[in-house]
């Protein structure tokens, strides 16, 4: 059975999407990027503040299922410039303090020209 996830601590889709799917104790966050809960803005313009709002809308995710991000086993991180690497890491470090596996790699281009995008797989908690 599927659950899905509906917080306004983070954006609305903006596309036939959900903001997560739990199925099988498992939580597939789809990518979240810079947009601000609510409004759907931008936040910021610098990989730091994007980076920022990036994980907040994750947070916002995981505290609605009940989660921290000490229950995250998998992320997906997609940058739209590689030379952000570094500074991209410094803040998402702070977040993922328990080192889930990891995937980063750059794209060509993300939605509405933003720097960053990050989408989390969770362990739901029994």
């Amino acid at each position: 059975m599927l659950k899905f996830t509906s917080t306004e601590n983070a954006p609305a889709a903006i596309g036939p999407y959900s903001q997560a799917v739990e199925v099988n104790g498992l939580l597939f966050a789809s990518g979240q990027v810079a947009l601000m809960p609510g409004t759907g803005e931008i936040a910021g313009t610098t990989i730091e503040e994007q980076t920022e709002r990036v994980c907040q809308n994750i947070k916002g995710i995981l505290e609605a299922n009940g989660l921290g991000f000490e229950d995250v086993v998998k992320t997906t991180c997609f940058l739209a410039d590689i030379n952000d690497f570094g500074t991209f890491n410094e803040i998402y470090g702070k977040y993922f303090v328990s080192k889930p596996a990891r995937s980063c790699v750059a794209v060509k281009d993300l939605p509405k020209k933003l720097l960053c995008e990050v989408e989390v797989i969770a362990a739901m908690k029994k």
